[in-house]
């Protein structure tokens, strides 16, 4: 499939992920099509090449609507944010199943012929996250189940219908557990930003307004990995284009702790902070990081970037945002 002209529709294309991957498939000569619920003025990106469409995928009329004379879909579609926002809407980041369950009956009735899931790492069991000093996580240990609540249930449940929509009605679907994206053009601020992009924000306001101090949620002792939009639109590429039917870690396996993720954000401002750390706000697991023996084995390619150069991108781009200057960098296509 890759080189050839396809007909491909981008579920969520308005959003972070779905932005950069529209704009990677009209490098590669795709025909695209994106759909998201926000109104068109609040999408992240908007492409001229793209058939842009305003539809709320939960009803199965717009999911009709989008897959509509698709060949493939990427469903990147979900209503989520950081974890101050899965933590306290949970019932929200349930009724995503909604979008998935739709997307899938309106593709295997039009025929598409391949079905890309945005899953996160958020499916894999509580009890092996609980130390900052991980274990890093592989694909089985999402069984038993224990999901994070609410956004967890949700992707694991949707996992398990992509794969029985394979098996009982050959709809090929390929699922990548994402692990923490980051990367210019994303959220920063509101409220459904991820770490990396609030700790930038916070960091460049403590900069700008002299109050040299900064909250961190939790002790700061947690630990994660971020992954490089980058990384993630190239590995999205990938998977989508292999043979590979169960699900997949997509992500970094470079393992940080919040207080170090600070220190690298002070280090790109070239500013050192007064740290005030919140144990009551969201923090998460204790510990998450992802295992990319499988994907190595499979693919021969891992997530590479370094966190300190995305890192320093994703500064820049915010910067730029919040004091009103410059125009965004643009990721090579993977």
């Amino acid at each position: 499939m890759n080189g050839d002209r396809t007909r491909v529709l981008v579920a969520g294309g308005g959003g972070f992920i779905g932005g950069w991957l529209a704009r990677d498939l009209i490098a590669r000569g795709h025909e695209v099509r994106c759909a998201d619920i926000k109104p068109l003025d609040e999408w992240f990106q908007v492409h001229a090449e793209v058939e842009n469409l305003v539809l709320d995928l939960r009803d199965i009329a717009c999911s009709r609507q989008a897959v509509a004379g698709m060949s493939q879909a990427y469903n990147l579609a979900a209503d989520m944010g950081g974890m101050g926002f899965i933590e306290t809407h949970k019932a929200d980041c349930m009724l995503s199943v909604l979008i998935n369950t739709h997307l899938l009956l309106a593709a295997r009735d039009a025929g598409v012929a391949r079905y890309f899931y945005a899953s996160s790492a958020c499916v894999y069991a509580a009890d092996k996250q609980t130390s900052a000093d991980v274990t890093a996580l592989r694909e089985q240990d999402a069984y038993p189940a224990m999901p994070e609540d609410g956004y967890g249930w949700e992707k694991l449940f949707s996992e398990r219908m992509c794969r029985h929509f394979r098996e009982d009605y050959g709809l090929e679907t390929r699922v990548a557990r994402f692990h923490n994206v980051y990367g210019p053009h994303g959220t920063y601020d509101g409220g459904r930003e991820k770490a990396p992009a609030a700790i930038c924000r916070k960091v460049i306001q403590a900069k700008l307004s002299g109050t040299r101090d900064i909250e961190i949620w939790g002790d700061g002792l947690q630990t994660r990995s971020f992954m490089y939009i980058d990384d993630c639109i190239g590995g999205i590429n990938r998977i989508m284009n292999s043979d590979i039917r169960d699900p997949i870690n997509l992500g970094s396996s470079e393992l940080v702790s919040i207080n170090h993720l600070v220190n690298i954000v002070e280090e790109i401002a070239g500013v050192r902070l007064v740290r005030r750390y919140n144990p009551d706000a969201p923090k998460g697991v204790r510990g998450r990081n992802s295992d990319n023996a499988l994907i190595r084995r499979l693919l021969g390619w891992e997530p590479s970037t370094p966190l300190l150069v995305g890192m320093r991108k994703t500064h820049d781009w915010i910067a730029m945002m919040m004091t009103g200057r410059g125009t965004p960098p643009t990721p090579a296509a993977s």
